[in-house]
């Protein structure tokens, strides 16, 4: 097996989009740890924090784009300039009723989908702004993993939107991390441990970024090095 010729780590750009109506929420904390882990592995962060944005859900009936003449928005213009070119997509939610909330699933109607037609989708054709790219979603929820497990959430939850989202837009891959028990009553410890992991899963994002997947896969200290 030939070993890949290791070259200069490239700079990543990452867009988090955020979806809490509180600003004092686990998943804010969750989204500023994961920041700035990548900011301290030298890579770009565009935060899109939702509800502290006002972001509009409701798709128009013209910008759906099956219709004759579809339009694109002034607010989803102003997020796709924004967005665009980053290298992974990393959608920040809590599980509500089973899915991700309305102003999530929104976002990703209006602005990743925009201008996607049903045709696109069932031959996996990529999209400008979301082929080849990757995603990675940091999910919480007070009912504990084994409940959600029970109720199929888990599987059913990676199926409907994460699966769907690569094999539609044509993505790289995707990664998901769940945090359960987030509850007023969460203790310190646990509450470390679990932002432990979000720099973990941000540094490795980096990594694979800066290097590329079989790269890490033939030396993993790269990891390491790209947070240096």
């Amino acid at each position: 097996m030939t070993v890949p010729e290791q070259v200069g780590p490239r700079t990543g750009r990452h867009a988090v989009i955020l979806c809490h109506p509180d600003p004092g929420s686990f998943n804010h904390v969750v989204a500023e740890a994961y920041c700035n882990a990548v900011r301290g592995a030298g890579q770009e962060i565009v935060l899109r924090d939702l509800y502290a944005l006002g972001f509009d859900p409701v798709l128009k009936a013209n910008e759906r784009p099956t219709v004759a003449h579809p339009v694109r928005s002034r607010d989803v213009m102003a997020e796709l300039e924004l967005i665009s070119g980053s290298d992974v997509f990393v959608l920040i939610y809590p599980i509500w009723f089973g899915s991700p909330p309305a102003m999530m699933k929104g976002y990703i109607e209006r602005v990743l989908g925009t201008g996607v037609r049903p045709e696109a989708i069932q031959k996996r054709v990529g999209t400008d702004l979301l082929g080849g790219k990757r995603l990675l979603s940091l999910t919480t929820s007070a009912a504990s993993n084994s409940w959600l497990n029970e109720q199929g959430q888990e599987q059913g939850l990676s199926s409907v939107l994460d699966q769907y989202l690569v094999h539609a837009f044509g993505m790289h891959s995707q990664d998901h991390k769940h945090f359960d028990r987030i509850t007023p009553d969460l203790s310190e410890q646990f509450a470390d441990q679990y932002f432990l992991e979000v720099v973990t899963h941000a540094r490795r994002t980096c990594a694979q970024i800066a290097f590329g997947d079989e790269a890490l896969l033939h030396n993993p200290l790269l990891a390491r090095q790209s947070s240096q």
